[in-house]
């Protein structure tokens, strides 16, 4: 049994914790061997995430978790480090905030309009590294996070479709339910062209968590109240932190953070993707047995 509880959510008032269970040892059974190969990455609470993500279908959320399994192989987001993405810090367009939420969720703040480079590998490398951090500094039994975009600034060259659809493809295919809310704050009204585009690259799920909050509209702001600590919240978003994004102490804040993760494995945290930053030098040649066992689990099971 996980370390996480098992417990009904919103979405599963139906399903008892016992038979959670039930659909994570058959999501087990039909992954096959890759479990004893990556054991930390087919715990519970790894399972229970795309369980939920997939509506509790276990033939959908094996096939999911195996092509996150084989990502994770082949694009080690956990091998990267502070110095392979300086650059795409330097404005601050993507970071983690130095609060939480009310609920004790990292927030990632996001300032599309201060794109400064036009490097679709290197843009989603930098976002990949963002969750995985926001992810390392999740509190016990928490596992979600905040994104809080700011638009201030914000023109359709800011950021193109193509980022966009690799980074809902990212976030909704390989960190199911890892986003708890999103917060769209002061979108232009030329967004709404641009929104109509990547809409379709959503799921509902995630579409559903997509808030709109406006700084003019007393309304929409009841979201941030109700979300945050407001004396903790940046200025920018409504709050009273005039701290900012400082380049210098984020990076010193990142580098620690990368030491700390080359030593997590056998630490006892709850989020089991960062174990795979200890996985011996074999395992982590597996890719080409995982897709062979993948297969077959595939043609024989789903």
């Amino acid at each position: 049994m996980s370390s996480i509880q098992l417990k009904r959510g919103a979405s599963d008032k139906s399903l008892s914790p016992v038979h959670q269970q039930a659909k994570i040892d058959d999501v087990r059974k039909l992954i096959g061997p890759v479990v004893d190969k990556l054991p930390v990455l087919c715990s519970d609470a790894s399972i229970l995430r795309f369980l939920r993500a997939r509506n509790w279908n276990t033939k959908k959320a094996s096939k999911m978790l195996k092509e996150t399994l084989k990502w994770r192989l082949q694009y080690k987001p956990e091998a990267i480090r502070w110095e392979d993405i300086a650059q795409e810090a330097e404005t601050g367009k993507v970071y983690r905030a130095n609060y939480c939420d009310k609920l004790g969720r990292p927030v990632l703040v996001m300032r599309p309009g201060l794109q400064n480079t036009n490097s679709p590998v290197g843009q989603i490398k930098y976002l990949v590294y963002c969750i995985e951090n926001a992810i390392m500094n999740l509190v016990q039994d928490q596992e979600q996070m905040v994104w809080l975009v700011d638009f201030q600034g914000w023109a359709m060259t800011s950021i193109s479709v193509k980022v966009t659809r690799e980074t809902a493809h990212i976030l909704q295919d390989h960190y199911p339910e890892r986003l708890g809310i999103g917060i769209l704050y002061n979108p232009p009204k030329i967004f709404e062209s641009f929104w109509t585009i990547v809409k379709p690259f959503l799921e509902t799920k995630t579409y559903k968590k997509m808030k709109f909050v406006y700084s003019d509209d007393p309304k929409s702001l009841k979201v941030i109240e109700e979300i945050f600590d407001l004396d903790k919240l940046d200025v920018a978003f409504g709050g009273r932190n005039p701290a900012g994004f400082n380049l210098e102490v984020y990076a010193r804040q990142m580098k620690d953070d990368d030491s700390k993760r080359m030593n997590f494995h056998g630490s006892g945290c709850s989020s089991p993707f960062y174990h795979s930053s200890s996985l011996s030098e074999s395992q982590q040649h597996e890719s080409t047995d995982l897709d062979r066992d993948s297969n077959a689990s595939d043609e024989g099971r789903l």
